[in-house]
């Protein structure tokens, strides 16, 4: 794989091994072995991943913070319906979900590919920024079933989403600009992110502004450009905002003051240098061989190996 283009390949982790978890049978002969079917279908969607698109640098990219602060302090109803009952910080997992994760960070060490997360951030934002770092450089590839990060979306700089929502890893949507054109009547991926403020997200605690659904944000995104621009026309009296819409603009002004804190992914997370390479060689060969004898992993964890050109785990 030396010899090819670079072509950087972001993965949104937990939203592949949530869908992981709810698409890959549990296979237990018996309730007393450990869970393992979200890191078996993990696995098998980094194997189809660098088998079909080839990339050249792979990140595993990790919620550090699934619920940052400086979110929850714009916008408090920032993923509160996710949260553990009684807790102010936990995020509500599958209880046979939660003691696979640890797994799938030991298999990701043990592989040799980089799992990057930075404090206080989500993985969004740190997709946002190794995409900012890579502008230019070239090609980016992120992988997710979220919709927010269609706001990466750039052709120019060869910024695509494989949204995984529908098809999976193995039949993505691939989200480009005109891909957003068509879906959502946007011209970039900026404006999605303004038709997403605009529109607001229930799934993320977001509530958009009143009245104002998917069209008539897109309409008002491409009338004025970009959400600043709607923003100054309402203030500076523009007589085509009137009525019902010109209400519910101005009665959603706090909400628009701070939501675009919420909606846009950091472009400046502090992440270390490392190397995004794929690996050359196995991370951790003592690791490798507990995970598979330990668990029954020898099957995924050689897709992976034969994928990355690394050979068999004997």
């Amino acid at each position: 794989m030396n010899d090819m283009t670079p072509r950087l390949m972001l993965l949104d982790s937990a939203s592949l091994y949530f869908r992981a978890f709810y698409g890959v049978p549990d296979q237990r002969r018996s309730l007393d072995e450990p869970p393992t079917n979200a890191v078996r279908g993990f696995l098998d969607m980094i194997a189809t991943l660098v088998t079909t698109h080839r990339p050249t640098h792979l990140v595993a990219c990790w919620d550090n913070d699934w619920r940052p602060a400086f979110r929850v302090n714009a916008i408090p109803t920032y993923k509160t319906h996710r949260l553990s009952e009684g807790s102010l910080v936990q995020e509500e997992s599958p209880e046979e979900l939660t003691p696979q994760v640890p797994l799938i960070v030991d298999a990701l060490r043990a592989l040799g590919i980089a799992r990057i997360g930075s404090d206080g951030y989500e993985a969004d934002d740190v997709i946002g920024t190794l995409t900012h770092r890579a502008r230019g450089a070239h090609p980016v590839d992120v992988v997710t079933g979220d919709r927010d990060l269609f706001q990466l979306v750039d052709d120019h700089a060869g910024v695509r989403v494989l949204y995984t929502a529908r098809g999976g890893v193995r039949d993505p949507d691939v989200v480009t600009q005109t891909f957003l054109q068509t879906k959502y009547s946007v011209p970039t991926g900026q404006a999605y992110a303004d038709l997403a403020t605009l529109r607001g997200d229930a799934s993320d605690g977001l509530p958009g502004v009143a009245g104002i659904g998917e069209k008539t944000a897109a309409a008002l995104i491409n009338r004025y450009g970009d959400l600043a621009s709607l923003r100054r026309a309402l203030a500076d009296g523009d007589p085509q905002i009137k009525g019902a819409q010109r209400h519910r603009l101005e009665a959603a002004s706090a909400y628009l003051d701070v939501a675009p804190v919420v909606v846009q992914v950091a472009l400046d997370a502090p992440i270390p240098e490392f190397d995004a390479s794929l690996p050359q060689e196995v991370g951790d060969l003592s690791l490798l061989s507990s995970l598979a004898s330990g668990y029954g992993l020898t099957n995924p964890l050689n897709r992976v190996l034969s994928a990355l050109g690394l050979g068999d785990n004997d």
